[in-house]
């Protein structure tokens, strides 16, 4: 999950490497560093624990003077955030440097060999054994030397190295890890993610699995790791420079929150056309092909995870074919019933999620066919699936979910009435209906946004609880194990969410005078009981926050604090409902002093197991 930024040309090195880092500083903030030629006998190299301002800072008072340089931005996975196991990393002369995002598995072995060589590590990284193996290696040439690298090393990786001796080209290669190549004019660029190039060139190259590219600044050149030259289509990235900018907001992930109407509508509008009619033909989800299948699976991690509960929950209703949600690092290791009668869906809003990438591989081996529900194009998801659906959220660059998990949503509200009319469960008018009741949901996303204050009221009332739980019965359920998430991710209180009725099962022994519950009372025919339950838990003392449609003001008589939303149909309330939960952990983190961005322990993209 750390971020490395590469560049070389005619400009100054360290300005395009740290502003390339603060982009992908959501990648991972434990330390950074940066290696620049200078042009001195050995590469200049400032490493910082911490995030990336201590790096500036250094810089600030010893500026790195060069053309050609590589930075990191690190997510520790082997040895603790500090400045020793800080990225790049040096042989003994730092005649050579590397930055890698991944994971060496064969290091410990690699390593005993190389110390009975007489290397010496200083780090506690899996990444010291590569440059360490790279300098006895190398013989001049540091292309060769990464092409016989590539045949001992084993894991993932997307490696950025240098050799001070040849400071025209930066050799990087990569294997399920993301990598991208930026194309400038006398300049080019490495990164992890688009963004962090999106400044200075919308052109890349989306580098392959066991794939080396050498980059020099009039030139780059793709190959495999035998050295057999790739040709490569240049992609050209829509994203502009202010998606990837916080617009006057404080933080990303309240601009993103902010739009979600935007996005919604925008990933509507690629599926259907304006006779209201879907089209998954080209996802390969043909009328031919689903009349033939006889299982769906929803593979996903994390908030693509509970999308894919609400998709099980519409899939289901409206088709009446089984859906199972399985969390991919599970469905990879417990040999799923699957095969070629098997539709399997995956979720990933980077496209670069490991294990929801290893899962579907798992699903193809066994015949199933493999549709990806993804945000990013050309991302390594898209290109293993069968086929590829995209979201259109554009760039999200706050660690916590908020617009991708609302266009997944989208999508695969758009599947189930897909499916339900390719199936005879509904006609083109109720399809042309259900539709249009889509569409509106972003009026009703709206209305939710100009609770801003109220929220953040309420937010200040309960931010110095402990915990808080979430509570809700089928759909008010789904979404309040989102809700619960985006709590306990950024505002670091211990947030779970339950099913309702399972509250006399345990749960309501955890309700004590005072503690937070928030109650999602959306579903028109679990009104009733919901509302018990929540006389359940305020008996027991609980501040009750409840979410419920407009009209249903008895919530008022049981309840603390009542948000509304709009009368919409219940299997569209969870659109609503799930951006007064965003607000709430927004402000309950902006409240407590937290980085809202870059919650503890945790980045955006989950490249490792």
């Amino acid at each position: 999950m750390c971020g490395i930024v590469g560049y070389i040309g005619s400009q100054n090195a360290q300005d395009f490497v740290i502003d390339g880092l603060e982009k992908l500083e959501y990648r991972g903030y434990d330390s950074a560093g940066i290696a620049v030629n200078t042009g001195k006998s050995e590469f200049n190299i400032v490493k910082k624990v911490g995030r990336l301002k201590n790096l500036e800072n250094a810089l600030k008072e010893n500026p790195l003077e060069g053309n050609i340089g590589i930075g990191h931005t690190r997510w520790a996975t082997h040895g603790k955030p500090s400045d020793i196991n800080s990225h790049p990393h040096f042989n003994k002369d730092k005649t050579l440097v590397v930055v890698h995002n991944g994971i060496i598995e064969n290091y410990l072995e690699l390593k005993k060999d190389l110390i009975a060589k007489g290397y010496e590590f200083v780090s506690e990284t899996d990444t010291e054994v590569v440059v360490h193996l790279l300098d006895s290696l190398y013989e001049g040439d540091l292309l060769e030397a990464v092409k016989k690298l590539l045949k001992i090393i084993k894991g993932a990786y997307a490696l950025g190295m240098m050799s001070i001796s040849e400071p025209d080209r930066i050799i990087a290669a990569r294997k399920e890890s993301p990598l991208i190549v930026g194309l400038g004019k006398g300049e080019n660029f490495i990164a992890s993610d688009i963004p962090a190039i999106l400044k200075y060139t919308r052109d890349v190259y989306l580098i392959e699995n066991n794939e080396i590219v050498e980059i020099k600044k009039d030139s780059v050149k793709i190959m495999d790791v035998d050295g057999n030259e790739i040709k490569r289509d240049i992609t050209h990235v829509e994203w502009d420079l202010e998606a990837a900018s916080k617009g006057g907001y404080e933080y990303f992930m309240e601009k993103e929150i902010h739009e979600q109407p935007e996005v919604l509508v925008k990933t509507l509008n690629s599926r259907v056309d304006e006779n209201y009619n879907i089209n998954f033909d080209d996802a390969g989800l043909t009328k031919e092909y689903l009349s033939g299948i006889n299982d769906i699976y929803i593979v996903a991690c994390g908030t693509a995870y509970h999308a894919g509960l609400a998709g099980k929950h519409i899939i289901e209703k409206k088709t009446r074919i089984r859906v199972d949600v399985e969390i991919a690092s599970e469905f990879r290791y417990r040999n799923p019933v699957i095969d070629e009668k098997t539709l399997v869906i995956v979720l990933s809003q980077s496209g670069e999620t490991l294990d929801t990438l290893e899962a579907m591989k798992e699903a193809k081996k066994h015949g199933a066919r493999v549709v990806a529900i993804t945000n990013v194009v050309g991302s390594s998801i898209a290109r293993e699936a069968d086929h590829v659906v995209y979201t259109w959220a554009g760039p999200e660059i706050a660690v916590a979910s908020t617009k991708a998990y609302a266009t997944q949503m989208v999508i695969l509200n758009l599947m189930a009435i897909d499916f339900a009319y390719k199936f005879g469960k509904i006609t083109k008018n109720e399809a042309v209906e259900d539709i249009k009741k889509l569409y509106d949901v972003e009026q009703s996303i709206q209305k939710m946004l100009e609770y801003d204050e109220k929220i953040k009221n309420a937010a200040d009332k309960i931010k110095d609880s402990e915990s808080m739980f979430y509570l809700g019965r089928g759909l008010d359920y789904v979404i309040a194990v989102e809700g619960a998430l985006k709590s306990k991710e950024i505002s670091y209180i211990h947030s779970e969410a339950f099913a309702s009725g399972e509250l006399k099962h345990g749960t309501i022994a955890l309700i004590t005078d005072g503690v937070p519950v928030v109650v999602n009372v959306t579903q028109s025919g679990l009104f009733e009981k919901s509302v018990s339950n929540i006389k359940e838990v305020t008996s027991r003392g609980a501040y009750v926050i409840a979410i419920a449609k407009e009209g249903n003001t008895v919530v008022e008589e049981v309840a603390d604090e009542v948000f509304y939303i709009p009368d919409v149909e219940d299997d569209y309330a969870g659109f609503p409902t799930i951006v007064i939960h965003q607000l709430l952990a927004y402000y309950l983190s902006k409240l407590k002093g937290n980085d809202v961005d870059k919650p503890r322990n945790l980045a955006k993209s989950v490249t490792v197991e």
